[in-house]
């Protein structure tokens, strides 16, 4: 039998997890260290992951398959296509910086503070999301898909909750409830779209009879398994309204700026950076595998929403005075954009998707960590309470500006490519779409120079004239970052190469080829 890789990779921090709660009480270091031990280990196996998937092999490889509940048909499965593992890759290299991000951000609010654990239990429940994530991504078995795409939810519901952001210009009373209302908000939305998801997985095995993706998929291919037309809408729209509610698609996504706001900017790059790719990726590996003409038939509304969420999203961008809230409304618009591609129904488009996941959760990672470290410094979200850090600040300002113009997609930044191939694969099947579609990277200009703008340049402000510039810590959170969306932006081949076998077996589901470009015969 062969080591289960797959299962370490997710069994590691859900280990760490339990071992940094165990830290006594008064070791607050002691616990930041192991849990960042164990987050460095978690990448060293996604790295192996990585290295041993071949993008030319079989579709679904390192696969490992028990019997779990017989009697209905649940087995624990995993396997990784190439989406798979890019986002497992994405998800372990991207907490270890937040967790070095954090690192003080649990700290007591006082000496002698007697909350139970606070530090402890802040870092145990960023493994522990991590562990649950990176399953979701693994998962080839419905049911278990289903058990950690749910359980995912409490630990964030404490993180959102119990340790929130400290820049809050009302005083520590209105901050912790703002706190509360954001976390029960995350926590409801994502569990009514859970609920009306578990019924559609209840559906699914009266249809199908198992949980087996890939034999669902397989039935449903040679024809063995025939769902009514009725019922596969059915079970397809509730899918993907849990996953539309992850992801977030508007007008389901009013509980991300809430939550991205109130959180500590670690965590708030944890939920738009890692935690909402589930729901894209759940888009391409269950919507379309399992119900490929339900996909097909719901592909215009759902283009209208992805529109709708590229342009609201960038339009509400501009008019923030909040730097998080800003930085939540811009990934609303990009959240806009990856779906946009994944139901093109085109090999750019969704291999522009795929890319799409993985620069915005580099691209927004590096822009959000910056902005709470100036948020920190300053002790204030509104944007308004800044100005001429650049010339007090110039290596945080420097940082602050790359990701910025990654975030509105400036070519020879990773996120370009991403955005590019997007529109291309949009544009070749609905140009009407891809040119609406294209506003939003004019809004996204707007809203990323003017922040840039009003914080960083123009007369020093006296709060901001004796701010301190990145220290070490912080530069060895943001410069890997950095070199990494130059690097992808001017040489993506790496990243392409391994998702563009699945995205052509994705389109192959559903039975789409990408449109012929239309040619005069020359005369």
């Amino acid at each position: 039998m062969s080591f289960p890789l797959l299962t370490a990779t997710a069994a590691l921090p859900a280990i760490g997890a339990v071992a940094t709660a165990a830290v006594p009480a008064a070791r607050r270091n002691a616990a930041k260290s192991l849990a960042l031990l164990f987050s460095l280990a978690t990448l060293a196996l996604a790295i192996v992951v990585l290295v041993r998937f071949d993008p030319d092999g079989s579709r679904y490889q390192l696969t490992e398959s028990h019997s779990w509940i017989a009697d209905f048909g649940v087995r624990y499965e995993l396997g990784v296509d190439g989406i798979g593992v890019a986002l497992v890759a994405l998800t372990a290299l991207l907490i270890p910086f937040i967790i070095l991000a954090g690192w003080n951000d649990a700290d007591p609010l006082e000496t002698g503070s007697k909350r139970w654990r606070p530090t402890q239990g802040f870092f145990a429940l960023i493994l522990a999301v991590e562990a649950m994530v990176i399953i979701s991504f693994e998962a080839t078995d419905v049911f278990v898909f289903y058990i950690f795409f749910e359980a995912m939810l409490i630990p964030m519901y404490f993180l959102i909750g119990g340790f929130g952001d400290r820049a809050h210009e009302h005083g520590e009373e209105v901050a912790s409830t703002q706190r509360s209302y954001a976390a029960v908000k995350f926590l409801l939305y994502n569990l009514v779209g859970g609920l009306i998801m578990l019924a559609a997985v209840i559906g699914l095995y009266v249809v199908a009879g198992n949980f087996s993706l890939t034999e669902i998929a397989e039935a449903r291919a040679n024809g063995t398994l025939d769902m009514a037309t009725n019922t596969e809408r059915w079970l397809f729209l509730g899918f993907f309204f849990a996953f539309a509610v992850k992801a977030p698609l508007w007008p389901l996504h009013t509980w991300l700026p809430n939550a991205m706001g109130e959180a500590t900017t670690p965590v708030a790059v944890l939920i738009t950076a890692v935690v909402d790719k589930v729901g894209t990726f759940a888009m391409l590996r269950f919507c379309l595998q399992l119900f490929p003409e339900a996909s097909k038939w719901a592909t215009p509304a759902i283009l209208v929403l992805a529109v709708i969420s590229i342009i609201y999203g960038a339009l509400l961008a501009v008019g923030q005075r909040d730097i998080k809230r800003l930085v939540a409304y811009a990934s609303i618009s990009h959240f806009g954009f990856i779906i946009l591609g994944i139901f093109a129904m085109t090999s750019q488009g969704q291999s522009g998707a795929t890319l799409y996941m993985v620069n915005h959760g580099i691209s927004t990672a590096a822009l959000m960590l910056v902005a709470g470290f100036l948020i920190s410094r300053r002790g204030s979200r509104l944007i308004a309470d800044y100005g001429g850090v650049q010339k007090v600040a110039p290596v945080l300002a420097g940082t602050f500006l790359i990701g910025g113009l990654a975030t509105l997609s400036l070519p020879g930044l990773a996120p370009f490519v991403s955005e590019f191939l997007v529109l291309v694969g949009t544009f070749s099947r609905y140009p009407a779409i891809g040119i609406i579609a294209t506003f939003g990277i004019v809004l996204a200009a707007l809203y990323t120079l003017v922040l840039y703008q009003r914080t960083m340049t123009g007369p020093v402000k006296p709060e901001v004239s004796a701010m301190p510039d990145l220290r070490a810590r912080e530069l060895v959170v943001v410069a890997p970052l950095i070199v990494l969306l130059i690097f992808l932006g001017v040489y993506p081949k790496p990243v392409t190469d391994i998702v563009n076998p699945a995205v052509k077996q994705t389109l192959s589901d559903v039975h789409k080829k990408d449109p012929q470009p239309e040619v005069e015969a020359a005369k």
